[in-house]
């Protein structure tokens, strides 16, 4: 894909390994919201912050016909370790060579020396269009964000 995925426009399809190494497409998520959150490492504490909020919510996005999934470039024994020792009911997807996050469109920062992934959301409604990017996500709180977004849209409003 040359172009960065854009609101508006259908998300890119993928088929990535998730904790469990099972093979979790987008087609997967048809009929359904999806907010796939990017972030940059497991296990680190903004990461853990953000996947245990979104997997604390997990009861609230089904209510809402909603999922969330995570997404890094860690891989699937990293994803399982992280969803083990703390618990998450989010599935985290792996994304190893990095196809997804670049045909997202997600850029890449510096932190000590090593080059991590940006913290970003996607919003894809029920039938696979991307309807709203979060950029400079904050951790804290940030699922509830999108899960209200998602209530909007569903009722036809704008967030």
């Amino acid at each position: 894909m040359s172009q960065p995925a854009s609101v508006g426009h259908p998300f890119p399809d993928f088929t990535l390994p998730n904790q469990d190494n099972q093979a979790t497409r987008l087609q997967d998520f048809a009929g359904k919201w999806l907010a796939v959150f990017v972030y940059p490492k497991d296990d680190t504490p903004g990461c853990t912050i953000e996947s245990k909020g979104f997997s604390a919510a997990a009861a609230d996005y089904a209510k809402a016909n909603a999922q969330a999934v995570g997404l890094s470039a860690d891989g699937v024994d990293s994803h399982k370790s992280f969803c083990n020792k703390f618990s998450l009911a989010t599935p985290l997807l792996a994304d190893t060579d990095g196809k997804l996050l670049t045909a997202l469109g997600v850029g890449q920062g510096d932190y000590k020396g090593t080059t991590y992934w940006n913290r970003v959301t996607y919003l894809v409604d029920p039938q696979g269009t991307l309807r709203k990017v979060y950029r400079d996500v904050k951790p804290a709180g940030h699922e509830q964000a999108v899960l209200e977004d998602i209530r909007a849209m569903s009722a036809g409003q704008q967030p």
